[in-house]
């Protein structure tokens, strides 16, 4: 019997220990020791906790310079269509000082109980630049001492910015936190992840969207005064950390925690740039290339932004965009316009697509709609049906030549049976009134497709 209550007191020593979780104290730095060499090499101090010590880089950087945020660019970036966020929220969210970039080097990038942060980098505005402060562990027996370390500085400033740290950094953190049984995961006032918009703002020009390749290509990394020409791959980052733990060379970290410094300068020249793009400052947008913009429409779209999103899309087709994109932007432009109640204006942009466009039979039908609807021209309103068909037929003949579509002759099959019954109704509006109409006979039903369309 004298065993059962040291198991129980066995089992309590396991909980969570809350009161240093909710009161975290930032670590004591002291310095290195001579025959440290990792230390030495990094320029690091040694943090020493409760929890025992972990090694803090600290620097500060002129570049990226700090640029206010806009009000409606982090209303933008922090909610989804038509759903706004909460009042406390807003308020912390619009206080730069409350803000905190992260970013994390792991032992691996499938996630799970079994992988690490070991080096966790922080950055925050300060004195019109940036300060950057790492945390690396020299083991994993200093991973709670880091945790610690990241803990307090996540209630100070609540507001995360992260790439992609909505789907990977953070969730891990997380689950570092819960596997230590002694250390609680700060609570987030929100998280501004900056993957999703410069997705939708940059990947129909580039591609790819890694931060290696937005800062070359839209940030100008060269221009701020720094570059990435001796970066480590970050494949091979796990790879290096492992070493070191066998009793490899420290040489390697000293790259990995430059690589992770460069990300965190990156993220935060991001934020830069993306903000000053949702922003409404007059001509902020006039030196952007066409198919940002038509990214930029679509982003603004998405948010609720409908009329920023219509003068988005209309520059960029101004401007010029690809063969291939020009069609889809049209048709957009014309649905947003369509939605506004500017009918005559959507009508303009199907008369442009009929002539050069892949969707010269979608422009038909919408006009032929446009006509019998809004413009009350029955005659021209057949003349659109007309050539709909027409231009079904010749779509259909090229389609079987090439035989690249084994589904569009079906599909070419039942918008010629649409147009034909939308004819034989406008036929019947062009005849002369009948005694039975005149009694109030009801007019032949449009179908539910074509009345969904205006």
């Amino acid at each position: 019997m004298a065993a059962i209550p040291d198991r129980f007191s066995r089992l309590a020593a396991l909980k969570l220990t809350r009161g240093a979780a909710l009161r975290p104290e930032k670590a004591v730095l002291r310095a290195p020791d001579q025959e440290d060499v990792l230390v030495q090499i990094l320029g690091a101090g040694v943090a020493r906790n409760h929890f025992g010590e972990h090694l803090a880089i600290r620097n500060w950087y002129s570049t990226p310079e700090y640029m206010e945020p806009s009000a409606v660019a982090i209303d933008l970036l922090s909610r989804t269509r038509d759903e706004s966020i909460a009042g406390k929220t807003r308020t912390v969210l619009e206080d730069p000082e409350k803000w905190l970039f992260l970013d994390t080097e792991t032992t691996g990038l499938a996630g799970g109980t079994g992988t690490y942060a070991f080096l966790v980098g922080l950055a925050w505005w300060d004195a019109g630049g940036l300060q950057v402060e790492q945390f690396l562990m020299r083991d994993f027996n200093e991973e709670y001492s880091l945790l610690q370390e990241l803990a307090s500085h996540v209630q100070e400033r609540p507001v995360l910015v992260t790439f992609n740290g909505k789907s990977f950094d953070w969730p891990l953190l997380e689950n570092r936190f819960a596997m230590t049984r002694s250390v609680a995961a700060p609570k987030l006032t929100a998280h501004l992840d900056l993957l999703h918009p410069a997705r939708a703002l940059w990947k129909l020009r580039l591609g790819s969207v890694r931060l290696v390749e937005l800062e070359r290509r839209v940030l100008d990394a060269r221009r701020l005064g720094w570059h990435r020409d001796d970066d480590v791959e970050s494949a091979l980052i796990p790879q290096h950390y492992f070493d070191y733990l066998r009793g490899g060379p420290a040489e390697p970290l000293v790259g990995i925690v430059r690589h992770n410094q460069m990300d965190l300068r990156g993220l935060a020249a991001l934020f830069g740039k993306i903000n000053a793009m949702l922003s409404e400052s007059a001509g902020i947008l006039d030196e952007c290339e066409s198919l940002d913009l038509f990214g930029l429409s679509r982003f603004l779209q998405r948010r609720g932004d409908n009329a920023r999103a219509q003068s988005a899309c209309a520059q960029a087709l101004a401007i010029g965009l690809p063969a291939d994109v020009r069609p889809r932007a049209q048709r957009e432009l014309a649905l947003m316009a369509k939605r506004r109640g500017e009918y005559d204006r959507a009508a303009e942009i199907w008369e442009e697509m009929i002539v050069d466009s892949p969707d010269d039979v979608h422009a038909c039908e919408q006009l032929a709609i446009y006509y019998e609807r809004h413009g009350k021209d029955i005659p021209r309103a057949m003349e659109y049906a007309k050539l709909g068909v027409a231009k079904l037929k010749r779509h259909r003949t090229a389609s079987l030549r090439g035989l690249r579509d084994p589904y569009f002759v079906a599909r070419c099959a039942r918008q010629e049976n649409d147009f034909k019954e939308r004819l034989a109704r406008l036929e019947r509006k062009a005849q002369p009134s009948s005694p039975a109409q005149h009694r109030g006979a009801p007019e032949a039903a449009e179908p539910k497709a074509s009345r969904a369309l205006w």
